[in-house]
């Protein structure tokens, strides 16, 4: 599957929507898609990873850095993630503790506090 990322809006979240591989060789036009939705003073994003194939650990550190950046301005970042092998990697690294996760972009996107 080829690697690509699409952004959109839902309410007061941006959904970033990850197909393929996230590697060292589709990090950077990953990192420059977050980066750029979180630039331009997206508060609340959803990163979908229900169609990635596999992540490395250079996509791991971005959806870090990007966690770090986004809550240090008061904001929220979410993961949606499906399948048994991604899971697996998520829960593995515990990102699952550092980030809140998801099983669908309509759950990740629903409001506890509304």
């Amino acid at each position: 599957m080829e690697f690509g990322v699409t952004v959109a809006s839902s309410g007061r979240w941006e959904i970033l929507t990850v197909t393929g591989e996230i590697d060292m060789a589709t990090v950077p036009r990953f990192r420059q898609r977050l980066l750029g939705v979180i630039g331009a003073g997206a508060q609340s994003v959803v990163i979908d990873l229900s169609g990635v194939d596999f992540i490395d650990s250079t996509g791991l550190g971005v959806l870090m850095g990007a966690a770090k950046r986004v809550r240090g301005s008061g904001g929220d970042i979410r993961l949606v993630r499906t399948g048994s092998r991604l899971s697996e990697l998520i829960e593995l690294t515990r990102l699952d503790r550092v980030l809140d996760v998801f099983d669908s972009v309509s759950a990740a996107t629903e409001d506890s506090d509304s």
